[in-house]
This record gives structure tokens, sequence and C-alpha cells, in this order.
């Protein structure tokens, strides 16, 4: 089990590895990333309760995946796993999951009046994946098969998805880039890509830049764009967005190849501040739901 009464050095050393597992990653030039499986649905590894994780633990439990070969989303602790009736094989390792909490804070002031104030802290706990437990239900253990919805229908629903944000895409030429001063997206024909899905990869990466105009999220990474640094953070943003955004439209997101030229800058970012890849993925979860925000569905639901 977990110790949820976590020191200060403790929760210093849960940043850092995190972060070292990410910088391992791409020193051999994978990208964390990249969803480990293929699905015509929602791509996000699941909670018990089939509620998607998000932010950082998204990154977290990818790798995971990955690095242990299962096939099943769903991950829960130990005590839900035993609440159906199932086990937890012995000798399985958890994975750590974590999540931000506050505490209130009064401290006096010189002039004897009171200043109360939130401090934010890390708190975790361990998960399994359903493969290290027996005798869940059968849904917990699905059989992953080829896509068999038509690419005709995922496109379609890509481009319904793209047609509501109202983002000024312009198509023709040779390279993807988004202008923050005009405020519009270059792309190549889609014809010019290998495979649509590269497309659209390649699109939801764009409008993770295009979320950052001052119009919308007010990103500092993209107002102060010039420094190699701001460009470098801000195109590690992009490519988290690019993948939560694919992952919940069922698109296959690892192939927008360029992104590599950066690794250099992420590792230099990821070595100067072990906080960062949680900031990064918190801002990226942020620019995916608000594309999500602009779509009908969102819409309906705030009225």
């Amino acid at each position: 089990m977990t110790n949820h009464s976590k020191t200060s050095t403790e929760r210093v050393d849960l940043y850092q590895a995190v972060t070292d597992a990410i910088v391992a990653e791409l020193e051999h030039g994978l990208k964390p990333w990249k969803r480990p499986w293929k699905t015509t649905g929602a791509g996000f590894p699941l909670r018990h309760n089939g509620q998607p994780y998000r932010g950082i633990n998204t990154l977290v439990l990818w790798m995971t995946m990955t690095a242990k070969g299962y096939s099943s989303p769903y991950f829960m602790t130990y005590k839900q796993a035993a609440s159906m009736g199932a086990q937890v094989r012995k000798g399985e390792k958890a994975t750590t999951v974590t999540y931000s909490d506050t505490i209130r804070r009064t401290e006096e002031k010189p002039d004897g009046t009171q200043d109360e104030r939130s401090i934010w802290f890390l708190k975790s706990y361990a998960v399994f994946n359903a493969g290290q437990i027996d005798g869940l239900p059968a849904h917990y253990y699905p059989t992953l098969e080829p896509a068999t919805a038509a690419p005709a229908e995922r496109i379609a629903h890509a481009d319904a998805f793209i047609a509501h944000t109202k983002a000024d895409i312009r198509l023709g030429g040779e390279r993807a880039f988004y202008t923050p001063n005009l405020d519009y997206i270059r792309m190549p024909d889609m014809e010019t890509f290998v495979y649509p899905e590269a497309f659209y990869a390649t699109l939801a990466h764009e409008l993770g830049h295009w979320t950052g105009h001052p119009s919308r999220l007010n990103r500092e990474t993209i107002v102060k764009r010039h420094s190699e640094e701001a460009r470098a953070v801000e195109e590690i943003l992009a490519e988290l967005t690019a993948a939560f955004t694919c992952a919940s439209l069922g698109i296959d997101h690892d192939l927008k190849q360029d992104s590599t030229a950066y690794i250099g800058s992420w590792l230099k970012v990821l070595a100067s501040d072990k906080k960062f890849i949680f900031v990064a993925a918190a801002h990226a979860q942020r620019a995916c739901d608000f594309l999500w925000s602009l779509q009908p569905a969102a819409e309906e639901q705030a009225a």
C-alpha cells in the first residue's frame, strides 16, 4: 500500500522520478506521449469506473503500458480490485500516479493582521493495470483488434471537430506552421501526407499552438516565443496537446516526425526543472479541454 503521508523530500523525489523516466525515453529517441495501443475509441488510460486519467498521469501510464506490454487501458487501486472480488497477482509491481492537493495556512503579518493562503503540494497513490489482476469482469480485458471503423468515418469525425474550432486553416505549401501575429494555421494538402491520420496529427499539433493565442488561453510561450527556451517549451506543449487530442479522437498521434529536432532542447529544459513536465502536461490538458469546449456538445451542455 502507498503511504499518503509524504514528506517534503519524498514529494521532490516524485517529481524527479517522473522527469527521469521521461528523460530516459527521450534519450533513446522515444516520445513518452506515444499511445501504446490502437483503438477506434478514446485512447486514454482509464480508471476502474471508465473515467480517463488526465495530464501527467496519462504520460506515466502510457509509458507503463509500453514498457510492460499491457493491452488493457484500465488501472485501479488494490482496494478497487478487491471490491470487485478480484486479486492482484503476487509479486506484481504498482505504478505511481499523482494528484495535487492544497492546505490552508494562516500566517501573521508584521502589522498583526493574518494572511491566509493556499499551498499546493503533490500526493500519490499506487495503481495496477487490469493485466496484473485476476478475476475482474470481462470488459476490463478487451481484445484489441485492428480498427474496424471505416477510415472515412474516422476522418469525418476529425473534420467535424476541427471545423467547430473555427480556426483559420489555410491549405497549400510544403510546411505546417502556426503564425501567432496573423492568427492562422498553414497546412500542406492532405494528399501530400502518407496517411490521412498524419494530416490530423500534424494539424492537432498546430491547433495546440493556436490555443495559446492571447485571445484564447494567452500562453506565455506563444506571447514570448522568440527565445530558444520558449520555443522548445511551446513545442512540447503542442506535442502533448496533439497527443491528448488525438487520443480523445481515436487517431494515431505518433506520425509527426519532425518534432525529433526539438529533443535536445527538451532534454535541456527537463534537466533544469524537474517540475516542468508536470506543468507542461497541465497546460496541454487545458489546451485539449479548450478545443473540446468549442464543440457543439460542450456548448449545449454549458447553455
